[in-house]
């Protein structure tokens, strides 16, 4: 038996709960892992609440992040007492993920957990760090350098903003953080951010050119703000998407992209390929600062995840929350 969220449908919605479920439940997969630690992305908040239809085979259980030991293998690439982590690959939304104590998975999906990181701090990076840092890569290999200027961070406060500013200041980058949140200022300046601004500028509707002044974006909002993120972004810059917390939205023109060839690059941290995984984590074991990490993290049961996930929709929960489903 293994403690687990359970996602089922009830009442024409869904009801997530803790169970206690068998071993022989768990779906098909040539590796068997001993979850460590999960973590809560806003993906798994909208999969707990069902304000989204993330969750697309019941019953589920959620959780696109884990990190653990290997207990049985039958994958030529894994043996028992591995420690390896996993993000996406449809997990919480078609096979069941790791908001549990245990998870049967496609060897395929696993990567080895670098040598400089625990379970718990490979998921206080999670896929909101993962995130984060295919952005930064996708800033770099457009040519964006510190040199040509600041870099904007949308959603600052939040998991993939958090760990963007921290591993941008790391690289000699000047930030400038984003926020609805202004009592979050200090907590942005201490990972690095040059400069806290107020959401409300980037939120209401602007010209489709602007004054030039990011040499690139890392933006988890889209809608509004995605579009004037990309009508301020300077002369051949770059603009990383890779959220929607403001909405699906992309209320802009084409102007930017054809008058001041700024690049709006897409980043898919679910079906990424095994490289650039591997890139982004080895690049997140150099690039990321563990003391930054750690005062970005707080770690929470597995009960107390369906109250946190409610929480980080209402926009209340800052940096990246950890489960340990042995709690």
């Amino acid at each position: 038996m293994f403690r687990a969220i359970l996602v089922e449908k009830a009442d024409g919605g869904q009801r997530a709960a803790i169970a206690e479920l068998p071993e022989s439940s768990l779906p098909a997969g040539d590796v068997f892992l001993e979850v460590e630690r999960s973590t809560l992305n806003y993906k798994d908040a909208l999969a707990l609440t069902g304000r989204s239809p993330v969750v697309r085979k019941f019953p589920m259980v959620p959780g696109i992040d884990g990190a653990g030991v290997v207990r049985d293998s039958t994958h030529p690439a894994w043996s028992p007492g591995d420690r390896v982590l996993v993000n996406g690959w449809g997990l919480g939304e078609v096979h069941w993920g790791c908001l549990a104590e245990a998870a049967r998975l496609s060897g395929d999906w696993l990567l080895a957990l670098p040598a400089t990181f625990t379970a718990a701090q490979a998921m206080a990076i999670g896929t909101a760090g993962y995130t984060a840092m295919l952005s930064v890569l996708q800033l770099e290999r457009h040519g964006v350098t510190p040199a040509q200027g600041e870099v904007l961070v949308t959603g600052a406060a939040g998991g993939v903003g958090s760990v963007a500013v921290a591993v941008l200041a790391k690289l000699g980058y000047r930030v400038a953080a984003s926020t609805g949140r202004p009592h979050e200022a200090d907590y942005l300046r201490g990972l690095g951010a040059t400069e806290v601004l107020d959401r409300a500028a980037l939120a209401a509707p602007g010209k489709p050119m602007q004054k030039e002044r990011w040499a690139g974006v890392i933006d988890t909002v889209g809608s509004t703000t995605l579009a004037n993120a990309c009508a301020q972004t300077r002369y051949r810059g770059t603009v990383a998407a890779c959220g929607l917390a403001g909405g699906m939205d992309f209320p802009a023109t084409v102007a930017p992209f054809i008058l001041r060839g700024v690049t709006l690059a897409g980043i898919d941290s679910v079906m990424a390929p095994m490289e650039l995984r591997r890139e982004a984590w080895t690049r997140l074991a150099r690039d990321l600062d563990p003391a930054k990490l750690a005062s970005m993290t707080r770690e929470v049961g597995l009960a107390e995840a369906l109250v946190v996930a409610e929480e980080i929709l209402a926009g209340k929960v800052r940096g990246r929350v950890v489960v340990d489903p042995g709690r």
